[in-house]
């Protein structure tokens, strides 16, 4: 950047970044079979200027700073185009690039963030499955719309007396899942079938097919939160800089913390106010109950995208958990 001295990002994003690309390394492979292998672009936005970090190669208004030891990547820099406080995930220069504000600028806790661009992460494995993007066309839900807001704007009927009472009926349903014993759990999915059911004979076929979407995009990345963090519980501990952040907090927490947090949200479920976030505890308390009871959903999910409480069709399994367990 022509006469100043070049900036240089903060230690504590370093810590924050470089712990989120160690557990992508170690774990991702672990909680999702092929997630390993997606690329982990992120763009930094501060209050003045942008930091890229994951790639080789940067678009022309980017100047390198040089190769990371910490992050273990070349940093590249330009003046700040995106607001500070955002979080998102979306192509950037041809690739799937989490665009996030510091810890500080998004309101969250060291740990929290790092989990937070491990979903962030995840969105970018979706994005770059064959035919995603094609797929996401054929759900005819756009309206016209070519920027992608359709996917937070979509009319869905929110306000709907018999639609709240059945959202909230399926995530009644999902709270039960969560109590009961694995030797019941075939009444748990009974259940939690006939509640979405219900939902859907309230609902137009495209509208269906919003919820259906939302489940599988945004419900399974917020799921991958909390299993991030009961496999890294698991895992090699962060690097001594990480726990040292004044804020740290230890992943099995963590865990519990987003499990504690999904049980309040199901039980204050209100699609009226909440909107589409209303379907993230959703999406991310069905996958929960995929991964203990359907040992192959993950390999459906990817086969089948777009949907994900089609999957309480498939029989459950009845030997034993698919994966993580519930603590009492």
């Amino acid at each position: 950047m022509p006469g100043r001295a070049s900036p240089r990002l903060g230690q504590e994003d370093r810590v924050r970044i470089a712990e989120a690309r160690r557990l992508a390394n170690e774990v991702s492979e672990q909680v999702w079979p092929g997630w390993g292998k997606t690329p982990f672009s992120i763009l930094l936005v501060s209050d003045s200027v942008e930091f890229l970090v994951g790639r080789e190669r940067a678009p022309n208004d980017f100047s390198s700073l040089g190769y990371d030891q910490m992050l273990r990547s070349e940093v590249w820099v330009r003046r700040r185009q995106f607001a500070p406080t955002l979080l998102a995930t979306f192509p950037f220069a041809g690739v799937p690039t989490t665009v996030i504000g510091s810890a500080e600028r998004t309101g969250k806790s060291s740990t929290a963030w790092v989990l937070t661009l491990l979903h962030e992460h995840f969105h970018q494995w979706q994005y770059s499955e064959p035919g995603y993007y094609a797929g996401v066309t054929q759900l005819d839900l756009a309206q016209g719309d070519t920027t992608g807001q359709w996917m937070l704007n979509y009319p869905f009927p929110y306000d709907s007396a018999a639609v709240q009472q059945s959202i909230q009926s399926l995530a009644a349903a999902l709270m039960g899942a969560f109590k009961t014993a694995a030797g019941d759990r075939q009444i748990a999915w009974r259940e939690a079938a006939a509640a979405r059911d219900s939902l859907r004979s309230h609902l137009q076929a495209a509208d269906y097919r919003y919820f259906e979407f939302q489940l599988w995009q945004e419900g399974v990345a917020r799921f991958i939160e909390y299993a991030v963090a009961r496999t890294a519980a698991r895992a090699q501990e962060p690097a001594r800089e990480f726990r040292a952040l004044p804020d740290y907090e230890p992943y099995g927490a963590a865990a519990d913390r987003e499990l504690s947090d999904w049980r309040r949200e199901l039980e204050h479920l209100d699609a009226g106010r909440q909107r589409r976030v209303a379907f993230y505890p959703i999406g991310a308390a069905l996958a929960l109950l995929l991964e203990q009871s359907s040992p192959g959903w993950k390999h459906t999910y990817a086969q089948q995208p777009f949907v994900l409480a089609a999957q309480l069709s498939t029989p459950v399994h009845r030997s034993g958990h698919g994966g993580h367990s519930v603590p009492r």
